[in-house]
């Protein structure tokens, strides 16, 4: 199982690509979920890295993607500018998977 990268920003995808972790770089949402469709149907990827300005982009189907998805792991990253939010998008995620307001 591998790493694959979704990421709107190059740098990202130039320093990921530099361990050995392949992906594409997309804006758009219909190309990003064309793209997350492709990933998913690779059954050579275990784990799908996107970015947290792409997961912005369709956050209904990201959410539901990981609450229901048991075969890939769909993680999000910050990228250079960094995330603001990342705390709580975690903090949302555990409690809507054990159903307890933390």
């Amino acid at each position: 199982m591998k790493f694959f990268l979704l990421s709107d920003n190059v740098d990202t995808e130039v320093g990921l690509r530099l361990v050995g972790i392949e992906g594409v770089v997309v804006h758009e949402k219909k190309e990003f979920l064309y793209a997350l469709e492709t990933a998913l149907e690779d059954n050579t990827i275990g784990v799908i890295l996107v970015t947290t300005k792409l997961v912005e982009l369709a956050p209904d189907e990201i959410s539901e993607l990981k609450l229901t998805q048991s075969r890939k792991l769909i993680v999000e990253i910050p990228d250079r500018h960094g995330s603001e939010n990342i705390g709580q998008a975690i903090d949302q995620y555990v409690s809507e998977a054990i159903g307890v307001k933390l």
